[in-house]
């Protein structure tokens, strides 16, 4: 079994860009192994107004870059009167990431960072190495399979939150009933 099949966990996380905004989606399921360890767990972060992450993986990491990325993302709002870019939130993320790779293991995570600046709408996906790809639609995680079976049909970029927000739903429910690992709820 690889280092990266070990650490990485079983969830859903969805990621998509509309037209006026991103919406980030999850189930609330947290395993351990085949154990179900909380079936409400909190797994889509507020880091600001305008800035939203999703977390996988080993929870005290994510939960601590949270952390950090909400630190940084004030710091940098008061340094510079505006609010943080998403690739700049999304890079300080990479780049925690990215840090641990000198020990040898990866953080056990993976993220989704959305949200919508001056640029527009934005979603970046995060591998545990620190990889940072700007996506239109993602889905991570054991689920990710049976959520993509929905979004690959039913997304398109042209539309609103309020139109895309039933196909996230639909994409997740999609993923709890056929993945182990996700469910219990949005």
């Amino acid at each position: 079994m690889s280092a990266e099949t070990r650490i990485l966990k079983g969830t859903t996380t969805i990621g998509v860009v509309c037209k006026d905004g991103v919406i980030l989606g999850t189930d609330t399921r947290a395993t351990m192994g085949t154990y179900v360890a909380s079936k409400h767990a909190k797994k889509v972060y507020q880091i600001t107004d305008n800035l939203a992450m999703t977390i996988a993986g080993g929870v005290a990491v994510a939960q601590k870059v949270v952390e950090i990325l909400k630190v940084n993302s004030r710091l940098y709002e008061l340094e510079k009167n505006r609010p943080i870019p998403v690739k700049s939130a999304a890079r300080l993320v990479s780049n925690l990431l990215f840090q641990n790779r000198e020990v040898g293991m990866p953080l056990p995570m993976q993220a989704l960072v959305g949200g919508f600046d001056e640029t527009g709408p934005h979603v970046f996906n995060l591998d545990p190495y620190g990889s940072l790809i700007e996506e239109k639609m993602v889905s991570t995680g054991s689920g990710s399979p049976f959520a993509y079976g929905v979004l690959e049909t039913e997304f398109s970029e042209d539309s609103s939150i309020q139109e895309m927000l039933p196909v996230v739903v639909r994409a997740v429910d999609a993923a709890m009933k056929r993945d182990v690992a996700s469910g219990d709820g949005f």
